[in-house]
């Protein structure tokens, strides 16, 4: 199981080349991929996020590209003469059409779009194996941190299960008691109410039963406790944290129905004491993928 918090990184640095790759995650429903590249690798976009997307399938991944070309060859500089004749030409149209100096000079033309160009752009095809490379050498190391994370959350989890388990222990204890309690004190009511008159037992046997029914938490304690069950199954497997989530939204429906139910201060407070172990594991539980 991957934590979606983590960071990653890579360099390459070879015959005149020097590239680095950096990756950052955080907490997301989908995945989501910001490249920050430069222009120059704006072709190797789509590589780069197959590439990522191999080894992290949600969360917000923000990836930084830092890119140095010290080659003999990197400073071309080429001058395309025929745009930059236009330029001129429909200067010198203007310049006619409105009876004004024609004021344009080279530094203007070379400042016109794709009048110079840096012929070293054309040479980067021949590194695009290594920008895969190192792209996936950060994301290798990028997991080894999200899985020591995602380790250390799921250990945590587990622990609050265990709570989470005796509290619900503690509520099936209780709960039988609730009704019994209920009997006594309403037959010690009906007792002091007509003191020497006597009652018919029948209508409160009916009334402790009509209670009972209207309290009774059986299948809210059975569906928890097979939660828990399911929750110690899934966390032992990858990119399960979606389903995890839907399965805490479970856990707290039945929790709510507990304490609704309620008539009984222990089990109110067992149930309080349940959500807020639970609301803790649903927290970290968004954190993971």
């Amino acid at each position: 199981m991957y934590s979606m918090t983590g960071y990653g990184r890579a360099d390459y640095s070879e015959n005149g080349i020097s590239l680095t790759v950096e990756l950052k995650t955080v907490n997301n429903r989908n995945f989501d991929l910001n490249c920050k590249i430069p222009r120059a690798f704006i072709a190797f976009e789509d590589a780069i996020r197959k590439t990522v997307q191999n080894y992290v399938k949600r969360g917000r991944i923000d990836l930084f590209v830092t890119f140095l070309d010290t080659r003999e060859n990197s400073c071309n500089i080429e001058v395309n003469f025929e745009k930059a004749v236009s330029f001129y030409q429909a200067s010198e149209q203007i310049s006619k059409k409105l009876g004004i100096p024609n004021d344009y000079t080279v530094s203007s033309i070379m400042k016109a779009p794709d009048v110079v160009v840096d012929g070293a752009t054309n040479d980067l095809t021949e590194i695009g194996d290594i920008i895969k490379q190192v792209v996936k050498n950060a994301c290798e190391n990028l997991n080894q941190m999200r899985k020591i994370e995602g380790e250390k959350l799921v250990g945590d989890m587990l622990n609050r299960m265990q709570t989470i388990k005796g509290l619900a222990d503690n509520i099936a204890l209780r709960a039988p008691l609730v009704a019994q309690e209920y009997k006594k004190k309403l037959q010690a009511r009906i007792e002091e109410a007509l003191q020497d008159v006597k009652y018919d037992e029948t209508r409160l046997l009916n009334e402790v039963a009509f209670f009972t029914d209207k309290v009774n938490i059986d299948e809210e304690l059975t569906r928890l406790n097979s939660h828990i069950c399911q929750f110690k199954d899934i966390v032992s497997l990858d990119g399960m944290g979606k389903k995890l989530d839907f399965l805490m939204q479970e856990f707290n429906r039945e929790t709510n129905t507990i304490c609704s139910k309620s008539n009984d201060i222990e089990v109110t407070k067992y149930g309080l004491e349940l959500k807020n172990e639970i609301e803790k594991v649903r927290e970290q539980v968004q954190n993971l993928e």
